[in-house]
């Protein structure tokens, strides 16, 4: 399979794309005048304790104060720590509770916090007092003195192996774990990221004793140099940039860091554009739409609301060749893979719920449900999967930490208000004669005395129903107001509006 990474930047945005087999799976957007926050290090003050949601919140210079909860402080989970002693007799850990937050924080009180998960537009930043600083095969965790190695190195013997090398490591009581980029990699290599990882964090500390709250203290790399560290390695088979100021500075970075990697990163200078060229912008639109079509003739509808993502498939156009089950498996397991890309694509989070096509055979469902737990595990992201219940329908659980598609490119309708309904035109119609009945009488007065009737301004596709399906609607109100109605389309009015104006 070939992977590729697109990073195509100019003097407003940044986009980078992950494409696998030359079909597009995720996609990151930073706006140069709207940087994310995930990452950025800040000394914040305590603003409001919550002793009832067991969370503070914490002024650290954004718009909304961050959210706080209490275990995501650090004194909570060291005071855990210490308590997690097994008993002698029984050998079990006793059930521990997280000291309430009013003991661990006071209002007024400074904190050095990092970001974990984006503002939203009704909600603040998330924060932690854990500090973690990503390099390329390492990750720093100052204020926990413990070493891991990432999930996805599922080898025993290279776990082993890489925790040997951490233990070799003089890290300073700092916490290290590996990350994925690291499998293989020697104690060089590591002593090295280690070094570069502890200069960066003994700057933090000299703002931070320097610095009043509340200030940032370290800003995240850019979105094209992130990129290249958290994501360019020895599985993707090369990197094309299109900029030239950004292709030099990682160049630059991959020179420190690695510069094997130099290799594989290439210049695109196409006057096409690096997205056009590969229909980045074409998958863009797709991915927007509430539909999604399988080569099959199925499809896939894709409804994201506040408490949940409902996926439904269905066979559309697709009828199969030997039976209805046969059918129905082959759509659900092509609907996986899509499913799965887009939940990717879109970044998707929260609870997710598939409603996969009813199948008779339990054989059919283990199937299924394998091959979604297998597309899964492609997935960066942090979830957790549920089985496929009797009515077909599978609950994930999915990791947010940064706006999903639709949140970067979108904003809420107008019109709808981002319900993604308006009313019909024969509700509008209705809506209007209920409020010319209210003023019948001012109307009627007014047709006696030998003015005109009302103006009413309405969308044409209103006024077209005025004239056409609902004119019963306007001869009613022509009849009960005494004289004609003056009917003005005005494309500039929504579907649900109207306005009336008395002379």
């Amino acid at each position: 399979m070939t992977h590729r990474l697109l990073i195509e930047s100019d003097p407003h945005q940044t986009r980078v794309a992950v494409l696998e087999s030359d079909q597009l799976t995720e996609i990151y957007l930073e706006r140069h005048r709207q940087r994310g926050v995930v990452g950025n290090v800040y000394k914040g003050r305590v603003s409001r304790i919550l002793p009832g949601m067991q969370a503070a919140f914490v002024n650290i210079g954004l718009e909304r104060d961050a959210f706080l909860f209490v275990g995501d402080v650090r004194e909570a989970l060291a005071s855990m720590d210490a308590l997690a002693e097994a008993d002698p007799q029984t050998g079990e850990f006793p059930v521990q509770e997280l000291p309430p937050i009013e003991e661990l924080l006071e209002q007024g009180q400074d904190l050095v916090v990092q970001v974990v998960k984006a503002p939203l537009p009704n909600k603040g930043a998330r924060i932690t007092t854990e500090i973690t600083l990503p390099g390329r095969y390492l990750v720093l965790v100052p204020t926990v003195p413990s070493l891991g190695v990432s999930r996805r190195i599922r080898d025993a013997e290279e776990r082993d192996r890489l925790r040997g090398l951490l233990e070799a490591l003089e890290a300073n009581e700092h916490g290290l774990i590996v990350r994925t980029a690291g499998e293989g990699k020697e104690r060089e290599e590591f002593a090295a990221d280690l070094d570069f990882l502890e200069r960066r964090w003994s700057a933090i500390c000299r703002r931070a004793e320097e610095a009043a709250a509340p200030s940032l203290l370290h800003e995240d790399w850019d979105l094209a140099l992130r990129s290249v560290r958290d994501r360019f390695g020895d599985d993707f088979d090369e990197l094309l940039v299109d900029g030239g100021a950004v292709h030099e500075r990682i160049l630059d970075l991959v020179r420190e860091m690695d510069p094997q990697m130099e290799g594989r990163i290439r210049r695109f200078d196409d006057e096409g554009g690096l997205f056009d060229s590969f229909g980045i912008e074409s998958e863009l639109d797709a991915a927007l739409k509430t539909r999604v079509w399988l080569r099959s003739g199925g499809y896939i509808v894709i409804n994201p609301t506040e408490a949940l993502v409902a996926i439904d498939v269905n066979t559309g156009r697709f009828v199969g060749e030997t039976s209805l089950e046969d059918t129905v498996v082959r759509t659900n397991l092509e609907a996986v893979v899509e499913i799965v890309r887009q939940i990717r694509l879109r970044d998707l989070s929260g609870i997710i719920v598939i409603d996969f096509i009813d199948m008779n055979e339990p054989q059919h469902r283990t199937e299924v449900f394998e091959a979604l737990q297998a597309e899964l595990r492609k997935d960066r992201a942090k979830n957790q999967v549920l089985s496929l219940s009797d009515f077909g329908l599978v609950e994930i659980t999915r990791k947010r930490s940064r706006d999903n598609l639709q949140r970067l490119l979108t904003r809420d309708c107008p019109e709808c208000g981002g319900s993604g309904r308006v009313l019909s035109s024969s509700t509008t119609c209705f809506k209007l004669r209920r409020e010319l009945l209210r003023r019948r009488e001012r109307f009627i007065r007014a047709a006696a005395s030998g003015g005109p009737g009302p103006l009413v301004k309405v969308h044409p596709e209103v006024l077209e129903a005025l004239r056409g399906e609902e004119r019963e609607v306007l001869e009613e109100l022509e009849e009960t107001l005494g004289g004609p109605l003056r009917l003005e389309a005005d494309a500039a009015l929504p579907r649900e509006r109207f306005e009336i104006a008395e002379e």
